[in-house]
């Protein structure tokens, strides 16, 4: 029998439409069934995929972009490579301005996919002239015929989920769907996301994942902008120094703090048990998960559904590398290396 093979035209055809898996192992004692979104399915491995694609498809329609031009941007990595790859195949140059928090994996990648690369220092304020917010800018004022994509204050990042995650998760789960917990970064993720959930099922919950050092969940709670918040962490692309107008509070329910070290121990947990090799974030979502059902969040017969961003390709040099989680102290009597599991033959 002859197989009907689809052919495309190019790799952009294949972002989006990313499975929806049920977690068996990992959430075997919650209340509830548990489904991951694995956005490592598109074919930049995060769900940056899809705003990169969307925004710069509407500033060609806008008029905004034009052959030639070059595409500036502040990325933690994974927007990075998404823009970069969409440079690729439309013909642009691309310029990003990186936090140095971000993995050496993840600054090599942007190399390898020909973007220019400013790494600039994480632990400084957003106003620094140092900070990757402020060396986007100046770069956009320096290079001619160059436009700032700006994620964290772009509405377009937004709507590029309410167009498409949100739908695919309404879908894959025939609108039984009752939690959505999903990190927030950019805030465009999830709220693009919640917005559509929102509109099938105001009773959806949408439960926002944050890292301590992170003012975003003290600022849903009080709407107050606390400084005092403020301190260095590891996890890359989730928590924010300042309030991204990507970020829609009104739309999140409650949000949840995770450990940079629970979450990079979690992240290694789903690869050994789910048998799915998934990035930082995603861990800190798992870890989300788990406290809240260990608060009795849930029920049964409950759907929720967790959005697991990028690959775990991209952490190599971070939290599956023994000796980093070692410099790190993230090893102690009850959280040990992996098993020994490699043997040389001499």
């Amino acid at each position: 029998m002859k197989q009907d093979i689809h052919v495309f035209d190019n790799v952009l055809q294949l972002i989006g439409k990313t499975p929806l898996i049920k977690l068996n192992k990992i959430a075997s004692s919650f209340d509830g069934d548990f489904y991951a979104k694995v956005e490592a399915f598109n074919p930049g491995h995060s769900t940056k995929d899809r705003i990169a694609l969307h925004i710069i498809e509407e500033a060609e329609r806008l008029g905004i972009l034009k052959p030639g031009d070059t595409i500036i941007e502040t990325t933690s990595g994974n927007t990075g490579f998404s823009i970069a790859m969409v440079s690729i195949i439309k013909g642009y140059d691309c310029v990003l301005a990186v936090s140095s928090k971000s993995s050496a994996d993840k600054i090599d990648m942007l190399k390898s996919m020909g973007a220019q690369v400013y790494v600039c220092p994480a632990h400084v304020s957003a106003d620094d002239p140092r900070s990757y917010y402020e060396v986007a800018k100046r770069l956009h004022t320096e290079i001619k015929g160059s436009i700032y994509i700006n994620q964290y204050f772009n509405k377009l990042n937004i709507n590029a989920h309410y167009n498409s995650t949100g739908p695919e998760i309404w879908s894959q789960t025939e609108g039984e769907i009752t939690h959505l917990v999903a990190c927030s970064g950019t805030g465009g993720t999830i709220s693009g996301t919640a917005k559509f959930l929102k509109e099938k099922n105001p009773n959806i919950k949408i439960i926002g994942v944050d890292a301590f050092g992170s003012v975003l969940k003290k600022y849903h709670e009080t709407r107050e902008f606390d400084d005092k918040e403020i301190y260095p962490y590891r996890i890359e692309g989730l928590g924010k120094n300042l309030i991204p107008t990507a970020t829609n509070f009104d739309l999140i329910d409650k949000f949840v703090k995770v450990t940079d070290e629970e979450s990079a121990h979690t992240a290694r947990e789903i690869s050994r048990t789910e048998g799915l090799f998934v990035g930082y974030t995603s861990g800190a979502a798992m870890q989300a998960l788990k406290q809240l059902s260990d608060s009795g969040e849930f029920k049964k017969g409950d759907k929720v559904v967790v959005i697991f961003p990028d690959h775990g390709s991209r952490y190599m040099s971070k939290i599956y590398s023994d000796k980093w989680m070692e410099d790190q102290g993230f090893f102690d009597s009850k959280s040990t290396s992996a098993v020994e599991t490699i043997q040389y033959i001499k």
